[in-house]
């Protein structure tokens, strides 16, 4: 496996104030001012795992991949040109914003922008939340997991990941969102950290360029006081607060400034690269989220 994590995600906003302020007091992150009026959110030692940057929409930009620990950048990069896939160089200041020694660009078969990045040097200081937050998990897991949209070339993108980077398959799951519509593939990859999916891909569209992404804390009972600090500010609840099947996580989920979801969970399993065996999931979750609440 060639990817470590997912190491960070990056939002574009036409508001960084509602970043700022999104962060601080519902998801309980600490935040910093970067470069070009960007918005740094802290969750752990490293500088930032989510940027917003200053932009004309607000939506998703970007995944941030980190290469596994003695993985051949110039290897990699070659296996994605031999894929046919266009990569772009970066830009000093583009690797100074992300702190990291390289990075290249590119998109999908399905038009999703990824960073491929190596050598994190940026800061490492505690995580200390603004309002009492105990930690999140992250660490060679790394930020968490995204969810991004394939309603085209889902098998072609879903082959890039899986040939190139060795992602490795957790779980399929055929969604049917009514009785008479056609099946949705979602299907959960993990990288070499060993979460269960640090990407999944869904054969669906998403106008914001993110199905969702997902944090982990380290409590349930961070989970239920970040509930509670939704409703406190009047974010949107996108999914009742239930427990996942795949990967166990129980969570809820809710609308962020970029105008894609946030999933807020606790107890997600880890499992191993080397021996997991791909399993079939039948439902989204053992118990609650209810997802017709974004809809209302």
């Amino acid at each position: 496996m060639k990817i470590q994590a997912l190491a960070y995600v990056l939002a574009e906003t036409t508001d960084i104030g509602k970043w700022r302020h999104y962060a601080e007091q519902v998801l309980g992150m600490s935040t910093a001012e970067a470069a070009g009026g960007a918005l740094y959110l802290k969750m752990d030692e490293r500088a930032f795992r989510i940027a917003a940057i200053p932009g004309g929409a607000d939506r998703y930009l970007a995944s941030g991949w980190e290469l596994a620990p003695g993985v051949d950048f110039d290897g990699t990069v070659a296996a994605l040109k031999a894929a046919g896939v266009e990569v772009g160089d970066s830009s000093e200041a583009e690797r100074a914003l992300r702190q990291v020694a390289r990075m290249v660009k590119f998109t999908d078969p399905s038009g999703n922008a990824h960073e491929l990045v190596q050598g994190y040097t940026g800061s490492s200081t505690p995580f200390v939340s603004p309002i009492g937050v105990a930690g999140f998990k992250t660490g060679a897991q790394g930020m968490g997991h995204t969810v991004l949209p394939a309603a085209q070339n889902f098998d072609a993108t879903e082959k890039l990941f899986r040939e190139v980077f060795g992602f490795g398959m957790s779980d399929r799951f055929n969604f049917k969102p009514g009785p008479d519509a056609p099946n949705i593939r979602i299907h959960f990859m993990h990288a070499a950290s060993g979460r269960h999916h640090s990407l999944a891909l869904a054969e669906m569209p998403a106008p914001t360029g993110c199905v969702h992404i997902m944090v982990e804390v380290e409590s349930m009972t961070d989970v239920g006081l970040a509930h509670d600090r939704r409703v406190q500010h009047g974010v949107k609840l996108m999914a009742t607060l239930g427990e996942h099947e795949n990967d166990r996580m129980t969570s809820f989920y809710m609308l962020t400034p970029g105008n894609f979801a946030l999933e807020y969970g606790w107890g997600g399993i880890t499992v191993d690269p080397q021996s997991w065996q791909t399993t079939e999931t039948q439902r989204v979750s053992i118990w609650g989220h209810d997802f017709s609440v974004g809809f209302q």
